[in-house]
């Protein structure tokens, strides 16, 4: 095996998951953020790739993008499926190693933006009509890392993991005990 080998598949590695943030409908800035490929590279990709796919258009949103934490705490559907997604990210290892020594959340990279695509994917799978973008998701996940304005805790009556605002005063509950039906 050839040194070079391992620098190609470490490249093609990044063009997969570059390719299924661009189906999730990322934008450039959060592409570039998480595999490191260059802007210009991420717009050949998507006009070689997926420009003329027949079938399915693909959005490409503009702009900054969600910053706003209160989103994920403003509805119940929205508690619910926060809840949802930060288990699953939990589960697969994208919330591992939430703080580093130096009190910075972990850089993004492959490793971890794959298994931010496994923990979207199987959420989209559960989740009829979503409700948490992929852009939100990476806010989320973000959010959730830092450990400033969400923390993930435990449900007081039965353990669920829940997305809490760390300001709130209240004590974790997930949707089914707070609206009364039994876990």
């Amino acid at each position: 095996m050839r040194i070079s080998d391992d620098r190609y598949s470490r490249d093609r590695l990044r063009f997969d998951v570059a390719l299924r943030f661009i189906r999730h409908e990322a934008r450039t800035h959060t592409i570039r953020q998480w595999t490191g490929l260059t802007d210009d590279r991420i717009r050949k990709l998507y006009r070689s790739y997926l420009c003329e796919m027949p079938g399915q258009q693909l959005r490409r949103h503009r702009g900054k993008s969600p910053h706003q934490a209160a989103h994920f705490t403003r509805t119940l559907r929205m508690r619910q499926e926060s809840a949802l997604f930060a288990s699953l990210c939990s589960m697969v290892g994208v919330l591992a190693g939430s703080v580093r020594a130096d009190g910075l959340r972990p850089a993004p990279g492959i490793r971890r933006a794959q298994l931010l695509c496994q923990a979207y994917e199987t959420y989209c799978g559960v989740i009829a009509t979503p409700s948490i973008s992929f852009e939100h998701a990476i806010f989320l996940v973000n959010t959730l890392l830092r450990a400033e304005e969400l923390g993930l805790e435990c449900c007081r009556q039965c353990s669920a993991l829940v997305v809490v605002d760390r300001l709130s005063l209240r004590t974790p509950r997930c949707v089914a005990c707070s609206s009364g039906f039994n876990c």
